[in-house]
């Protein structure tokens, strides 16, 4: 029986160890699986990202969020350059370990643009509708 069979099968509180649940994980030909992160007390999911076993390993040694970046072929550690750092509080693996849910504690916005989320363009039967603005840059005071 596979491992995600049993943990359908499992009772709450029943355990398995890390390494067993982790070498299980069907990551993708490219060594990953997709990272939800979702901010902890307010619920707002704030990006999709892509991880893969070293930057999951690192995110649960360090408690800092660390991605794959597949654009620079390299871990992206969240807030590096500008900050914006992700603190993890809680990591969950859906039913069939594809997909991770981090729950975090976002500092600064968690899109590259500056805006709180990623998740600021809408979309129904007939247009996309930004519906949050890109911030303005402040001019520094002395």
């Amino acid at each position: 029986m596979s491992i995600w069979l049993s943990l359908e099968k499992a009772t709450k509180n029943s355990e398995m160890p890390l390494s067993d649940v982790i070498d299980s994980i069907p990551w993708n030909t490219d060594g990953l699986i997709t990272a939800i992160a979702q901010q902890y007390d307010t619920k707002d999911v704030l990006m999709l990202a892509w991880i893969n076993k070293q930057a999951l390993m690192e995110t649960l040694t360090t408690q800092q969020v660390c991605y794959w970046s597949r654009s620079r072929k390299a871990l992206w550690r969240k807030g590096e350059t500008s900050g914006h750092t992700q603190t993890l509080i809680e990591a969950r693996l859906d039913c069939d370990g594809d997909a991770l849910l981090l729950l975090v504690d976002q500092k600064g916005p968690a899109c590259h643009t500056g805006r709180p989320n990623c998740f600021y363009n809408a979309i129904n039967e007939h247009q996309l509708k930004v519906i949050c603005s890109k911030p303005t840059l402040l001019s520094q005071e002395n």
